[in-house]
């Protein structure tokens, strides 16, 4: 399992239209409304081998209201 996360800049009052589109999406695990330059925080569970860039491309920025995005792929999870 890989685990990333999405920041999302949305379009100027479409970041609640556009999270609940994103708790939607197969993958999305949770989303947050953060404070910043970006307006959403989407923590993703990909499958092993999944296509990262593509899953970025095609399934979070395509949406509507969407206006750029930063992922972040991690590595390691310390508890």
């Amino acid at each position: 399992m890989q685990t990333i996360f999405v920041q999302l800049k949305c379009d100027l009052g479409e970041a609640y239209d556009v999270a609940a589109s994103l708790v939607e999406q197969e993958g999305v695990s949770e989303v947050y409304s953060i404070s910043g330059q970006y307006d959403l925080l989407a923590k993703c569970y990909l499958s092993d081998g999944e296509d990262i860039g593509r899953f970025v491309a095609q399934r979070i920025q395509t949406l509507s209201g969407v206006r750029d995005t930063y992922t972040t792929i991690t590595f390691n999870a310390f508890t």
